[in-house]
């Protein structure tokens, strides 16, 4: 009876989300055999409701189409439905998981997400890659510097998972630094890199630096200032932009503002009331008991309305203003759905009143609906984030190359990309793994996880188990490649490292340069996007034709075969990444293609 999809531009125009103003058009097709005497759409924001009038249009195919183009004026997240009248009544008629209509009760809604008008992602990331580097496990060269506080190791010696007492301080350090990355440009570069993010630099007391102790000062065992801006420089050459990680949520207990430990001269936090920045830190019973992140007590939570800091932060000549002005381009915001609203607007002003630079939220949720301390957050309507770490995409893939089926594989890609403004999708980072979450290499692997944590740190896979997950892993980077967003490679999985959760998954990258033949096969999909990079800022279209599922790019289009059988193709064509002509596609394999191209 119905027919109504919104994923097609036939049946609703544009595409996903909208700006304010702009017109919707909806084409509603109803089956001439049903009784209409009125069709409606109902658009809903929270509990504001607008029923408008879809006249009758046209026929078509034994389908009477019902017609209307509205707007607007309002930002936020609205939703929509129809009704159908009836001599007998109204049909409601609401959304399957697909996009499509269907007939029925308390169905879902579509979601339509409205953005200001005004709003604009930096042009210079989408398209591109970024490479996410840990900072003190990527690349060292050699230094005398060495940590004021921890135990210094030797490249190729294992992690720490705990200390003799049983505890994890995260202080064996293995010395990574700017200096280091600089000599790994090349590399980089021929792996199609446009951007680095790097794990914190700031001046901090573990090898993550996730407890800031100065904001205003480089890590001594990353580099000097100068070395820092060496690196920025240096990068730019190659058409590499550099991204920070902002922690500002929470500091270091052995911080400048804090000084739990005494280690600095001025008065923290902690050491009196009287300290410009108590104010910024909760203490339920001064000094020890204190709001901290997660319960861990050296990294004490700023709060949320801390003034003072955020002046710190955002302010004229403030921390944002002091790194961005040396050539960083980006800010990667940690745990942002911890911030408030204010200060992620804050944070977004000072850095666009430094030019185009880019500001991207951790977010592992749809974060068009994000809700957090009882507030729904705003992220992609204008005044705050130009994209997010797309979790949702990440654990898509993997679900699908570990036993997940393609429809429900396709509805969850088109469903982020219907909420996501397609500026903020494309400045989005589209994931395999993170410092936060187990290894690629692990995950696709089908290897069962051993019990202890001892046990993982010492865990390789077997041959077997290592050959499964790199053929999966072929096609996840590949659907990372062709999916939206900008594809952000983890370091060292472009060479097959393994690990299991953090710390496990930090290891120093090998002196051994890792799987060659891996890595040859990132250094292909790098030269591809960087050879097609409008197309992959188009838009997409994925579908399965002949038992092939196929995802479309601008020009390009990646045809993958996810069955157990060689899948043969019509015609012969060229495949870019075999840089050959072929008429079959084996099992678990994949061609890349010129979209006009027949099969």
């Amino acid at each position: 009876m119905l027919l109504y999809d919104s994923r097609k531009l036939e049946y609703k125009a544009p595409f996903g989300a909208v700006k304010t103003r702009q017109g919707v058009t909806i084409n509603f097709p109803v089956n001439r055999s049903v009784n209409v005497t009125g069709v409606f759409v109902i658009i809903r924001k929270e509990d504001l409701s607008r029923r408008i009038n879809l006249p009758f249009s046209h026929e078509k195919d034994g389908y009477n189409v019902f017609s209307t183009t509205f707007s607007l004026e309002e930002a936020g997240i609205h939703y929509y439905r129809f009704e159908i009248e009836t001599p007998t009544g109204i049909i409601f008629v609401g959304k399957t998981d697909d996009g499509k209509a269907i007939a029925g009760d308390w169905l879902p809604e579509w979601q339509l997400t409205v953005y200001e008008d005004s709003y604009a992602t930096p042009e210079w990331l989408k398209g591109g890659i970024i490479y996410h580097a840990f900072a003190d496990r990527f690349a060292r060269k050699e230094s005398p510097v060495r940590p004021e506080y921890g135990v210094f190791k030797e490249w190729t010696e294992e992690l720490t998972i705990r200390d003799e007492d049983g505890v994890y301080r995260a202080n064996d350090f293995y010395g990574g630094n700017a200096m280091g990355i600089v000599e790994k440009l090349p590399y980089l570069h021929k792996l199609g890199v446009t951007a680095i993010y790097l794990s914190p630099v700031f001046e901090s007391h573990s090898n993550h630096r996730y407890d800031t102790a100065d904001y205003s000062k480089i890590d001594p065992m990353f580099g000097t200032e100068q070395e820092f801006e060496t690196l920025i420089n240096t990068a730019k050459e190659y058409g590499i932009s550099i991204i920070l990680d902002g922690v500002f949520n929470h500091t270091g207990a052995d911080s400048i503002y804090f000084n739990k430990f005494n280690h600095y001269d001025n008065l923290g936090a902690y050491q009196s009331k009287e300290s410009p920045y108590h104010s910024w830190f909760t203490f339920t019973d001064f000094p020890d008991e204190y709001a901290c992140w997660w319960g861990i007590t050296v990294v004490p939570t700023v709060r949320r309305d801390a003034v003072g800091f955020h002046d710190l932060i955002t302010a004229e000549n403030g921390i944002i203003d002091k790194w961005t002005k040396k050539g960083v381009r980006g800010w990667r915001l940690d745990v942002v759905d911890e911030l408030s609203t204010e200060f992620v607007r804050k944070i977004r002003k000072a850095c666009k009143r430094n030019g185009d630079i880019t500001v991207i939220g951790e977010v592992w949720e749809d974060a068009s609906t994000k809700e957090s301390y009882g507030e729904k957050r705003s992220y992609f309507l204008g005044k705050e984030l130009d994209g997010v770490m797309n979790y949702p995409y990440k654990e898509a893939i993997i679900e699908l190359m570990t036993g997940g089926n393609v429809r429900d594989f396709i509805n969850k890609i088109y469903e982020i990309a219907e909420n996501y403004p397609k500026c903020s999708l494309d400045s989005s980072m589209t994931l395999l793994g993170t410092h936060d979450t187990v290894r690629i290499m692990n995950a696709l692997s089908g290897a069962r996880t051993p019990e202890s944590k001892i046990d993982r740190l010492h865990y390789r896979l077997n041959r077997e188990e290592y050959n499964r997950a790199k053929s999966r892993l072929k096609i996840a980077s590949l659907l990372q490649y062709f999916l939206p967003g900008v594809p952000t490679v983890y370091y060292g999985d472009e060479i097959g490292m393994q690990g299991y959760e953090d710390p496990i998954n930090r290891r120093a990258y090998p002196t051994n340069g890792g799987d060659s033949e891996i890595l040859t096969h990132y250094q292909k999909l790098g030269a591809i996007r960087s050879a097609h990079r409008e197309d992959f800022m188009d838009g997409m279209n994925l579908y399965v034709e002949n038992e092939l599922f196929v995802i479309e790019r601008g020009d390009v289009k990646a045809l993958i075969n996810l069955t157990q059988k060689t899948q043969i193709l019509d015609a012969l064509v060229y495949c870019e990444y075999a840089k050959a002509s072929v008429n079959l596609i084996s099992p678990m394999s994949f061609a890349i293609v010129n979209k006009n191209t027949n099969i």
